[in-house]
């Protein structure tokens, strides 16, 4: 009996170690060699200029003086302001129903990109919006806006309805898992994973998938947060529009790995269940 508990202890031992989840794989961003820094020692910034896609639905505000009238050459839809001026809404902003996704005032109100990637302002015409920045088709706008006010009254204020992120995970990330939203001009990964409480411990750092829409399609990309390089990828800033995947550690899927004491119990469960096998085929 004692030889069967000593080979059994010696198959089980590798793979209960095997199985621990160790600190290299939980922490974020460890030193890494090819880490990229400047001549000043600092980490150059990477940001990836967000390009607008066919869809996309845009706010736009028209602000002027007090005494000026945008309504008369633009939509007086959602028009806000007094004494026949102030701040002239074109779409406005709002919050969306639970669970819904997006925004809905934004959605029946806003400018949406179509399929030509235009969009159509009520008064100025159509606008060519997919490919281009915000800041692009603001400047644009705002030359149109100018030809009926004196330059300096009017300025145009285009906005994207912050930066929408989704995060899918399995069971174990029920907490996290979702539609995101931040009101932010940049978002870093690690910010949006903070946001929202961060990842346990099963969750595979090394194999974050990120889907990232673009005007030529979906680009797909796996980000290691357990490098420190990370920091130097455009992906590591998140963008209005990604899909942010997060997968299960394969030692965690069985049981294994969520941490020591489960693994201490799932180990002592093999063995309960080989022995009770064992002592069951040799009565028969």
């Amino acid at each position: 009996m004692m030889k069967f508990y000593k080979y059994l202890l010696i198959l089980i031992l590798p793979f209960l170690l095997t199985s621990c989840i160790t600190s290299k794989d939980v922490k974020y961003m460890q030193p890494s060699e090819s880490l990229v820094i400047n001549e000043e020692g600092l980490i150059p910034y990477n940001i990836p200029i967000y390009r607008i896609t066919k869809n996309d639905m845009l706010t736009l505000n028209i602000v002027t003086t007090p005494k000026g009238d945008a309504a008369q050459f633009y939509s007086s839809l959602n028009s806000s302001g007094t004494n026949g001026g102030g701040n002239i809404t074109m779409s406005g902003g709002g919050t969306s129903g639970a669970g819904t996704g997006g925004n809905a005032t934004i959605y029946f109100n806003g400018l949406k990109v179509d399929s030509k990637g235009d969009i159509n302002v009520f008064g100025i015409g159509y606008v060519k919006a997919e490919g281009r920045t915000i800041e692009e088709i603001s400047s644009e706008l705002q030359e149109k806006v100018n030809e009926n006010f004196q330059e300096g009254k009017s300025e145009v204020r285009l906005n994207i309805d912050g930066i929408t992120y989704y995060i899918l995970g399995d069971i174990e990330t029920v907490g996290i898992t979702g539609e995101k939203k931040a009101h932010k001009n940049t978002l870093t990964l690690t910010e949006a994973i903070s946001i929202n409480g961060g990842l346990n411990r099963t969750i595979d750092r090394k194999n974050i998938v990120i889907h990232r829409k673009l005007p030529e399609g979906i680009k797909v990309a796996k980000i290691d947060l357990t490098r420190e390089d990370v920091m130097n990828s455009p992906y590591y800033y998140v963008q209005n529009g990604d899909e942010i995947l997060l997968t299960t550690q394969r030692r965690s899927l069985n049981g294994f790995g969520k941490d020591p004491i489960q693994t201490l119990i799932s180990g002592v469960t093999v063995i309960t269940t080989a022995l009770s096998i064992y002592l069951l085929l040799k009565n028969l």
